[in-house]
């Protein structure tokens, strides 16, 4: 099945912020009294990692799931990227569509963001998700070795990407019983998106993000006062389960989920019905 039979019924279109100028969207319950709920891809990813999601849960939110800054069809600039600068995006995105709180729900570099956001606007914020997030402390010598596979599949996309490349950077999200997941469609629309010639102005900040020290913006655990839920798998790279254990402790009444399906670093495009399940359940209660 195509990715756009799952995006059918809803809204794909751009609106313009302050300071991160044009960003892609993709919505669906808008204009019907629904709490939002936002949708933040991981690092070098794009909206598309949440075909499988907005739809659904659109009968329940306002689902919106949008690109980064320099990431997907987004604007590209020559501009700090780090999960500050990417929060501030957020608050703007969220005063252009008329929101001053709103759930969020994060994956990899997405819940970085969405926890640094609850530490920087915590009154902006109704409920938090961190799925498979990234931001916290590195718990085993696998994570450090996943974390250093990474950043190589990243430079290699970056220089002149190609279809295997691209492949080889997906298949590394991805529980190795859901790689045909991994179509033609999938594959070449990141191969696309990461030929596009702006994408040049976008690497080097990206770049410098992911060779940069972490900790400097390390997700302030301590200072997250909302409702907040870890979903983790027990494949997910970097951060082993012992990972979220540890930073859920850190944080007032969180809860932690862990994935019955296969599933590895896009738990919300492998075992959707799953993700849908657990996070409608979340945000509801």
């Amino acid at each position: 099945m195509t990715i756009w039979n799952d995006f059918l019924g809803c809204e794909i279109r751009y609106i313009n912020t302050p300071n991160f100028g044009r960003v892609r969207i993709a919505e669906s319950g808008k204009g019907e009294g629904k709490d939002p709920l936002f949708l933040l891809h991981g690092i070098g990813g794009h909206l598309e990692a949440y075909a499988k999601n907005v739809k659904p849960l659109s009968s329940d939110f306002h689902v919106i799931a949008y690109d980064f800054l320099n990431c997907g069809f987004s604007e590209k600039q020559d501009t700090a990227f780090n999960p500050v600068t990417l929060s501030e995006q957020l608050a703007e995105i969220m005063d252009v569509l008329g929101y001053q709180r709103a759930n969020i729900s994060g994956e990899s570099l997405g819940g970085w963001v969405a926890g640094t956001f609850a530490g920087m606007y915590p009154e902006r914020v109704i409920k938090i998700q961190l799925n498979t997030t990234g931001g916290i402390e590195i718990t085993s010598e696998k994570g450090e070795k996943d974390m250093v596979e990474l950043v190589e599949l990243m430079k290699k996309s970056a220089g002149t990407p190609t279809y295997e490349s691209t492949l080889l950077r997906m298949k590394w999200l991805m529980h190795e019983h859901n790689h045909h997941l991994l179509n033609e469609e999938l594959v070449g629309t990141r191969l696309s998106i990461y030929s596009h010639p702006d994408m040049e102005v976008a690497n080097k900040s990206i770049g410098a993000f992911a060779a940069s020290d972490h900790h400097a913006f390390d997700i302030p655990l301590e200072k997250i006062s909302c409702p907040t839920m870890f979903l983790w798998t027990r494949d997910n790279p970097i951060h082993t389960l012992d990972a979220a254990e540890l930073a859920c402790s850190k944080v007032a009444g969180a809860s932690l989920y862990v994935m019955d399906a296969d599933s590895k670093h896009w738990p919300q495009f492998e075992a959707p019905d799953e993700f849908n399940r657990v996070t409608r359940s979340f945000f509801l209660s």
